[in-house]
């Protein structure tokens, strides 16, 4: 199962990507692993779908990418009717299971 997630990076820059382990994502983010996130110094977890595949996901990601802020704000609220991950995004938030 892949992930499209979006990250809330300094409470002003949204980050969309993809992984098959979203909770080990997460922390190569938050661990400057990631080139674009590396400079943020807060990083959240905010959104999350599931798909069946890598290629779907990557289509979904590019999808969003090409969104306004306003469109990916309204996305994480659910005004948009997507998908959402909610039991993994509360993990995350909480930071359970983050090594």
């Amino acid at each position: 199962m892949w992930h499209v997630y979006l990250l809330l990076c300094d409470q002003k820059t949204f980050y969309v990507g993809i992984s098959d382990n979203p909770t080990e994502r997460l922390l190569e983010h938050r661990n400057g692993k990631s080139l674009f996130t590396k400079k943020f110094s807060d990083i959240k977890f905010v959104y999350c779908e599931q798909w069946p595949g890598k290629h779907e996901a990557a289509m979904r990601e590019r999808q969003i990418k090409g969104w306004s802020r306003a469109k990916k704000q309204m996305l994480i609220d659910g005004k948009l009717g997507y998908n959402i991950c909610t039991e993994l995004i509360e993990v995350l938030v909480r930071g359970d299971d983050l090594s």
